[in-house]
């Protein structure tokens, strides 16, 4: 029978990071794991699968190998990988791993030698206008960093002196404890997973060998970003351990309130005043857009909260092919601060409709019939 997609084993897509596939593993190995299916041949062999697709993908170079060949890629028989090949790792390597980070590994890689570990991730929230979400733009950001120390060279030992190899952990960075059925893998508490001892630290550094900085990089806003989406700037977080790889800097856009628009996805929405003379009569008014000012027509009896779409007047979006719409909401004003003569002219005008009936004002003449209707 020919072997699943590893990927679609676990999940996952192609482009998976090691923490959403070490993530996916153990959802998979939690759900399949024999001891709780004692009886299930079947949640045995997915968990076999699960295992084998860990061991794979977790493994940069048999990552790639798979991603080229194929299962032919990592097979120990094409591909001359004998007994260190794939399946030949004992359950504690492959599962301590997980474990070992639930237990208090902290991500460490499988291996010997000192325990490497990958960078945290650095966050930086950003406020920005709506305008330079609709454009896009470049700017600085300057972040937290760290570099090795001047005075140790990195070593965490004060010059003159060097660290020797821990005696917990023998230099390993890890340490095996047996748990039952498990073979779990924690950090040395000792060195913390670096695998050496400094009795006389560096005074500068207070034995970290490194100094925190701060460096300034250029990130490049797109347009159409909306309020909540990241910005992921690889390798420019926290530095790894022990040679691990940096973590990432994530952006995270917060849109500033506008003074006039609101934004639902692509689209804009806008309040338009506009006098009663005009929604009466009809004609047209100027309203905004982010691209300066548009005509727009108004219908000869417009009401109050009536709302007009102008089409690809909105935001074209980071992943839209089109631009969204703007959404005008009309508010009809009523004037205010009359004189004695725009008072009379107005009751004069009042009475000329009340002598024609309810056909000048439909709305009113409903609301009066439903009122009454619910008081009968």
């Amino acid at each position: 029978m020919a072997k699943r997609d590893y990927y679609e084993i676990l999940g996952i897509g192609k482009n998976a990071t090691e923490e959403e596939i070490k993530k996916a593993y153990r959802k998979m190995a939690m759900k399949h794991h024999p001891d709780r299916n004692p009886d299930s041949k079947d949640a045995e062999s997915k968990f076999k699968e699960a295992k084998e697709a860990y061991e794979m993908l977790s493994d940069d170079s048999k990552r790639a190998a798979y991603d080229r060949y194929g299962h032919a890629g990592v097979d120990p028989n094409a591909a001359g990988m004998g007994a260190g090949g794939a399946g030949a790792a004992g359950f504690g390597d492959a599962f301590g791993d997980i474990f070992g980070e639930i237990f208090g590994g902290g991500g460490a890689r499988r291996g010997g030698g000192p325990q490497v570990y990958r960078g945290s991730d650095l966050r930086f929230s950003m406020d920005i206008t709506l305008e330079q979400a609709a454009a896009g733009f470049e700017t600085d950001v300057r972040v937290p960093s760290w570099e090795n120390c001047e005075v140790c060279k990195g070593s965490g030992a004060k010059p003159g002196t060097t660290p020797i190899s821990c005696r917990t952990c023998g230099g390993a960075g890890a340490v095996r404890m047996q748990q039952g059925f498990f073979s779990v893998q924690q950090t040395c508490p000792k060195c913390h997973g670096s695998g050496k001892e400094i009795s006389d630290p560096c005074v500068s550094c207070d034995g970290v060998g490194r100094t925190r900085k701060n460096k300034t990089l250029q990130v490049k806003i797109p347009a159409g970003i909306d309020d909540g989406m990241q910005i992921r700037v690889s390798g420019n977080g926290e530095p790894g351990i022990n040679g691990g790889p940096p973590g990432d800097l994530f952006v995270e856009i917060h849109l500033k309130e506008h003074k006039i628009f609101q934004r639902e996805n692509d689209d804009l929405i806008c309040q338009v005043t506009i006098p009663f003379t005009l929604a009466a009569l009809g004609g047209t008014t100027q309203v905004p857009t982010l691209n300066g000012k548009v005509d727009m027509t108004i219908p000869e009896g417009t009401q109050s909260g009536k709302r007009f779409r102008l089409r690809a007047k909105g935001i074209k979006g980071v992943r839209s092919a089109y631009p969204g719409d703007l959404h005008c909401h009309i508010v009809v004003e009523t004037p205010v601060k009359l004189t004695d003569d725009q008072k009379e002219l107005l009751r004069k005008f009042e009475s000329s409709l009340n002598e024609q009936g309810a056909r000048h004002s439909p709305e009113s003449k409903s609301w009066t019939d439903r009122v009454k209707a619910f008081f009968s």
